[in-house]
C-alpha cells in the first residue's frame, strides 16, 4: 500500500496527502503585491492534487526583500491582494501556506534574468542587514551589522507578517531559516561573527531563530501549524551541519514549530554540494529520528515511487516539489494513478480521470 497518498494532521489542518508545493521565489510581484501570476501559478498546483501550496519567500519587510521584484506582506494592500490567492486554493481542498522571510545580506539584488549582484541604492535598491558586516560574494551589498533594536525590529515583523497572514486567509506558515538568508547568517559561523548573546556558541547563534520562532508562536493561534525550512548543512567544513541542525530543531520544537523543511547550502558560494535525485533526504531521516519532530524531505525529488519511498520508509513525514512540479503542475495527480491510488479529481477535469 502507498503512503504518499496517506492524510497527515498537524494541529487543527488535516493534509490530505503527503505531497506540498515547495515556495519557490517566483520575481514577479509589484512593490511585494502578488499579481495574475500567482493566482495561476499557485492555483493550477492546487487544482493538480498537492495537499499543500506554499507561497514563495514573502517579505515581512521592505528590506527583506532578495529582489525589488519579490512578495511581501508587511502592509494591509498586500494582506488584502492574496485573499483572493488563498480563497481559490482552499476551494479545491487544498491548504494555503506561506513562507515568511528576510533575505538579509543577500537582498537587494537581481532577479535571476534581469541581473547579477547588488542592485544599488540609486536605482531602487536599499541598505541590506546581517549579523556581521561581511558581504556573501564580492558583487553582493555590504551588510549593516544588526545592533539590539535592528533584531527586535525583524523578530517583531515576523509577528506582525504572521498576523497578516493569518487574516489574509493562510492556513499554514513556514518560517525561512535556510538558503543564506537572514536566520541562516545567524546560525551559521560562516556569517555569523559577533561577541554578544547572538553570535559564538550554538545556542547563542540560535538565539535569533528561537526569538522569531517564539513570536510568532505566540501570535497564531494553537491549532495553526508552525513549519520551519533550515539548511541541514553549510556543506562546508568548519560551517553549519546536521548535529547543529539536530540541536536546532529540538529547540525549534520546544518553541512550538511542529515540522522542519529540511534543504541545505546558500550560505557559502563556493560549497561542493553532491546534488543529486534524494540528496537531502539523509538530513531529514536523521533529524525525525533524533529530534523526534515531523520532517519534510526536498530535493531531486521526481518520481512517485521515489517520493513514495520516502514518506513509507519513515524518511520524511511529506516531501516538498519544486522544479518537478514546475514541469508538472498535475504531478500529484499523476503519481496517484503510477500509485493506483483513488483519488479525487476536480469535476471539471474527470472526464480525463
Amino acid at each position: 500500500m502507498n503512503k504518499l497518498f496517506s492524510p497527515l494532521k498537524i494541529r487543527g489542518v488535516e493534509l490530505k496527502n503527503r505531497i506540498a508545493v515547495s515556495p519557490m521565489c517566483q520575481y514577479s510581484s509589484n512593490n511585494g503585491m502578488p499579481t495574475e501570476w500567482h493566482l495561476i501559478h499557485l492555483g493550477s498546483r492546487a487544482v493538480g492534487g498537492a495537499a499543500l501550496v506554499i507561497q514563495e519567500a514573502t517579505a515581512v519587510s521592505p528590506e527583506g526583500r532578495i529582489s525589488p521584484d519579490d512578495a511581501g506582506i508587511w502592509n494591509e494592500l498586500q494582506m488584502e491582494a492574496y485573499k483572493r490567492i488563498t480563497g481559490f486554493i482552499t476551494s479545491q481542498n487544498s491548504i494555503p501556506g506561506i513562507q515568511l522571510a528576510h533575505a538579509g545580506r543577500k537582498g537587494s539584488t537581481y532577479s535571476p534574468w534581469k541581473g547579477t549582484g547588488e542592485v544599488r541604492r540609486e536605482v531602487g535598491g536599499w541598505q541590506t542587514y546581517s549579523p556581521s558586516p561581511v558581504h556573501f560574494t564580492d558583487n553582493y551589498p555590504n551588510p549593516k551589522e544588526m545592533d539590539k533594536s535592528d533584531i527586535k525590529k525583524v523578530v517583531d515583523d515576523f509577528g506582525e507578517a504572521a498576523k497578516r497572514s493569518i487574516k489574509a486567509g493562510f492556513r499554514l506558515i513556514e518560517l525561512h531559516m535556510a538558503h543564506g538568508y537572514l536566520v541562516h547568517e545567524y546560525l551559521s559561523p560562516l556569517s555569523n561573527l559577533r561577541k554578544d548573546e547572538y553570535g559564538g556558541s550554538i545556542e547563542n547563534r540560535c538565539r535569533f531563530a528561537i526569538e522569531i520562532a517564539n513570536k510568532v508562536r505566540g501570535i497564531v493561534p494553537k491549532d495553526f501549524p508552525l513549519f520551519a525550512r533550515i539548511s541541514s548543512s553549510d556543506w562546508v567544513e568548519g560551517g553549519w551541519g546536521v548535529e547543529d541542525s539536530v540541536y536546532l530543531s529540538k529547540r525549534l520544537k520546544d518553541a512550538g514549530i511542529d515540522l522542519i523543511d529540511c534543504s541545505s547550502g546558500g550560505n557559502a558560494p563556493k560549497a561542493t554540494i553532491p546534488i543529486g535525485p534524494g540528496y537531502q533526504i539523509t538530513f531529514s531521516e536523521k533529524i525525525k529520528k533524533e529530534a523526534d519532530i515531523l520532517t519534510g524531505g526536498i530535493g531531486f525529488i521526481t518520481s512517485p515511487e521515489q517520493a513514495d519511498q520516502i514518506i513509507r520508509t519513515s524518511q520524511a513525514d511529506i516531501v516538498l516539489l519544486a522544479r518537478e512540479i514546475l514541469r508538472n503542475p498535475y504531478w500529484p495527480l499523476f503519481a496517484a494513478k503510477i500509485l493506483k491510488a483513488d483519488v479525487e479529481w476536480p469535476k471539471q477535469y474527470e472526464r480525463a480521470k
